[in-house]
């Protein structure tokens, strides 16, 4: 019985959040912006952490939602609930956009919006380059240790093509990649009462 229980039981793996980092959600955990889903960590300090939804799109181009912008057909995600009237952007091309923040390796956030906008509008920027964000998530001083004691989170780390790939799925693949106990928290089904 005791195996049992310990094969439902979703843990902390004991590895520290930092820049780089992401945050896989435990499977019960509620609400529209985290439930199920994958946050890359962009900031992480002692005075709190900020980073980016990877998996929740809201089904708009960016140039639906920014009208002053050609058209350049790169889905919007829900970044979190801070600031989400706001855009956000990761990208790999900082020798492109000037300005911009280093996350990891070539993966980037954030840079001169001007100059992106004529990147797309002379069309030197290719849809795989950038992932366009509404919102942020944002933890105070202390706050995102406290939920990851309380297992609310998983700390992994992912490659940059990984983060910027279109994967709908990245939560169930981040579980994935962690083995063990975690692959069956991939499959647990979203409603718990199907089978």
């Amino acid at each position: 019985m005791d195996e049992l229980h310990d094969i439902f039981r979703f843990e902390s793996n004991d590895i520290k959040p930092e820049k780089g980092r992401i945050l896989i959600a435990e499977p019960f955990l509620e609400g529209r912006y985290f439930k199920r889903s994958v946050v890359l960590l962009t900031e992480f300090s002692d005075k709190g952490a900020v980073g980016f939804v990877l998996n929740k799109p809201i089904h708009l181009n960016i140039n639906e939602v920014l009208t002053d912008l050609d058209v350049f057909e790169s889905e919007v995600f829900v970044g979190g609930p801070v600031q989400n009237t706001q855009i956000y952007y990761l990208h790999t091309v900082p020798d492109l956009i000037p300005n911009s923040f280093q996350v990891f390796g070539n993966l980037y956030w954030g840079g001169d919006f001007a100059i992106l906008k004529k990147l797309i509008g002379s069309k030197r920027l290719e849809v795989d380059q950038i992932r366009f964000f509404a919102g942020y998530s944002g933890w105070s001083a202390g706050q995102l240790e406290e939920e990851i004691k309380e297992n609310s989170w998983l700390v992994s780390s992912l490659e940059a093509e990984e983060i910027m790939s279109d994967n709908s799925d990245i939560w169930q693949y981040a579980l994935n990649q962690l083995g063990g106990n975690y692959k069956l928290w991939a499959n647990f089904p979203k409603n718990q009462n199907m089978n």
